[in-house]
């Protein structure tokens, strides 16, 4: 198993066992919906490790993009379902939609480089 699926693997598994405690550590800052730009942040690292691990298995660049996209996105609808078990957690799909957003963000600057002329 390639080092990268290994650290997209670990990766997932730290996310979920973020989702499973039923209250995470307060950050410093304070600000109204901070916990969308963390949301956002966490899947652009997500989608991040997917492109990582999938480009050794897709060649086409808009399929590994739609691929690394997808899977950070459904890891977040899996994410956001499970919370909705965990005491004092609970689904919210505007935490998915930051997941998403996140995500799209990081897929479309990595598309952006593999194009760009140097």
């Amino acid at each position: 198993m390639q080092r990268d699926t290994l650290f997209l693997l670990a990766y997932c598994g730290l996310i979920f066992f973020l989702s499973s405690q039923s209250r995470l550590i307060d950050t410093p800052l304070d600000f109204p919906n901070k916990d969308k730009l963390i949301h956002a942040t966490a899947y652009a690292i997500m989608a991040y490790a997917a492109w990582m691990a999938f480009r050794h298995h897709i060649e086409k660049h808009a399929l590994l993009a739609l691929a690394s996209m997808l899977f950070a996105s459904m890891y977040g609808v899996s994410d956001e379902f499970h919370q909705s078990f965990v005491l004092g957690r609970d689904a919210d799909v505007w935490d998915w939609l930051a997941d998403t957003v996140g995500a799209s963000f990081m897929v479309a600057i990595l598309y952006s480089k593999r194009f760009r002329v140097v």
